[in-house]
């Protein structure tokens, strides 16, 4: 991957046209490099504009010049794409289109708005944008009365059919199993029995796997495992498990940060290190998800 840099000066009594140039540049997404020297990929879209831009530099007495130029090596190039994270910005999206009423057009439309902006200077797309779009999807989806995308559709069930019931999944617990196995015992089957598995192909027929492929439960159109089973048994209304599904996305999968999920990841991680067994982990990472439910819990009760 090439890059355009964009080096230019601009006198500093220059304000009006500073602020121009720097609106030029965050609406086109160039990411900075240092003081004055500005990035864009490489493409004839990027060149035309920031042509006109250097062109408004040199308008008003500044200097302006663009060069193209890539890392010298492998860990220098992923310093660069890094410089054109948009994770942030797609995390603050993603808590307004959460936060919306899909019986609320004007906002729908801001929000679509907005979308497809950040969308457009996103260039190094991944699981960030997918979880953005797809909550997108959802909103507009409500708001239409129309159904979710069949690749992305959940079935709504009764808990009161999954009782007593025997559930499956990969041993060795990590994130996702260990939530989900929380999420089943806590939510949705209280009396609900474990069975962890060398192999995934050997789960019985009578039990209800999760988190594997062919499971009953498992990542459905980018949703994880915990997110596919809150929905599953409309736990997902629920603004502490939408908290807690949101850390259990980002350790599994990735996408949008979570302040406080590198956190939670080093104390699972302990747990996990002290575990005598899956049965004892289970215990031990169910009272950490008891205290964030519930410290979550107080938080929205005081809103």
């Amino acid at each position: 991957m090439n890059y355009f840099a964009l080096f230019l000066t601009l006198a500093t009594q220059q304000s009006a046209g500073r602020m121009r140039v720097w609106r030029a540049l965050k609406a086109l997404g160039a990411a900075t490099l240092r003081d004055g020297v500005y990035l864009l990929p490489e493409g004839a879209g990027q060149s035309q504009a920031l042509e006109a831009i250097a062109a408004d530099v040199r308008g008003v007495g500044g200097t302006a010049e663009i060069y193209r130029l890539d890392g010298r090596d492998e860990a220098e190039r992923q310093r660069l794409v890094a410089l054109f994270d948009r994770r942030g910005e797609y995390a603050e999206l993603l808590t307004r289109i959460r936060r919306a009423d899909s019986a609320d057009a004007k906002a729908l439309r801001a929000l679509r708005r907005d979308f497809t902006a950040l969308e457009a200077i996103d260039y190094f797309p991944g699981e960030a944008r997918r979880q953005a779009q797809e909550a997108m999807a959802q909103l507009e989806a409500a708001a239409s009365g129309e159904p979710r995308n069949a690749a992305g559709r959940i079935r709504r069930l009764a808990g009161a059919d999954f009782q007593g019931r025997t559930w499956a999944t990969r041993k060795q617990l990590w994130v996702d199993r260990m939530a989900s196995a929380w999420l089943i015992r806590r939510f949705i089957d209280r009396k609900a029995e474990f069975l962890w598995l060398d192999k995934s192909t050997k789960c019985p027929k009578t039990a209800l796997g999760f988190d594997f492929d062919g499971a009953a439960f498992s990542h459905v159109g980018g949703l994880v495992s915990f997110e596919v089973l809150a929905a599953s048994f409309g736990l997902d209304v629920d603004p502490a498990l939408a908290r807690i599904a949101a850390i259990v996305h980002c350790l599994d999968v990735g996408g949008v940060p979570v302040a406080e999920a590198a956190g939670i990841e080093a104390v699972l991680a302990g747990a996990r290190a002290g575990a005598r067994d899956d049965d004892a982990l289970l215990s031990m990472a169910g009272r950490i998800f008891d205290s964030l439910y519930l410290n979550y819990r107080k938080e929205y009760s005081h809103e």
